[in-house]
């Protein structure tokens, strides 16, 4: 059996394997990207929450910014708080700095009590599902949605939905603002777990239409703004805005609240989770 035409078909194609697979090999070891050796203990320092509270892509962003780049802070990790930002600092070799815990607070409080309902709603329980449909269900569509897409993407169980709208526990929340991203209405942000003055409105309409809507929402009437000493307190949108940089050492401490027509402005411990031992 003449094995000729066998041979020419197979043995070219065994050069061209082995050429290609000695350009591979070649262009592994030429274009290889050299991972810095102090990546693998500078991620094992993080949490893993990959939340972006940092402002980087995740964990894995943050430790390779920490790496490559030596301006990088050590102190962005807020879940992880000043126990992670101590480790990083002995392995990385710079100098420790404190962290600015944070808890997630909602800017709403118009429950049952204070708001209704403007429709029936039955369809997908979702916020972001019910904010399609008319802006959701509630009367003010600034509001609460009250469906809990926050509370599901807590991973510390630490937000619950009562009485129609999201209540976070600051005891547990760890700061890492999954919450906020979830929310379609923008209710909640981060602050710092030592502030205690929150507004708890977020409605942009005029006093007028917000009073219809909810009782316990901001119709923006300047008693608070007039009430701080340390001009803190501002109206944008007809909605009152804290200034947290100006609102320090207050000779009057809850003067705002105090001088708020319909209580919306509200003080409240919010010591976080790395606080509260």
């Amino acid at each position: 059996m003449d094995f000729t035409p066998i041979l020419t078909a197979v043995i070219p194609v065994v050069i061209i394997g082995v050429i290609c697979a000695a350009v591979l090999v070649v262009a592994s070891k030429v274009m290889a990207v050299k991972e810095d050796e102090r990546f693998p203990a500078v991620r094992d320092c993080l949490p893993g929450a990959n939340c972006g509270a940092c402002g980087f892509a995740g964990c894995d962003g943050y430790a390779k910014a920490l790496c490559e780049n030596p301006g990088t802070p050590a102190n962005l990790c807020i879940p992880g708080a000043d126990g992670v930002a101590r480790q990083l600092s002995e392995v990385l070799g710079v100098e420790f700095e404190d962290v600015a815990e944070q808890v997630a607070v909602v800017h709403c409080a118009g429950d049952c009590n204070f708001t209704e309902d403007k429709v029936d709603y039955s369809g997908m329980q979702s916020c972001a599902a019910a904010k399609l449909m008319y802006g959701g269900k509630g009367s003010c569509t600034y509001g609460c949605l009250g469906l809990g897409d926050c509370a599901e993407a807590c991973p510390q169980d630490a937000i619950c939905i009562e009485n129609g709208i999201a209540h976070v526990n600051t005891r547990k929340c760890i700061g890492c603002g999954i919450c906020a991203k979830k929310c379609p209405n923008r209710l909640i942000t981060l602050v710092n777990d030592v502030e205690r003055v929150v507004v708890t409105c977020s409605n942009k309409d005029k006093g007028a239409q917000t009073r219809k809507v909810c009782k316990n929402g901001c119709i923006g009437c300047r008693k608070c703004v007039k009430a701080c000493p340390n001009g803190a307190i501002t109206v944008a949108d007809n909605c009152a805005v804290i200034d947290y940089d100006k609102c320090t050492d207050c000779p009057d401490f809850g003067a705002c609240a105090r001088s708020c027509t319909t209580g919306c402005i509200m003080i409240s411990d919010l010591s976080g989770i790395h606080r509260v031992k």
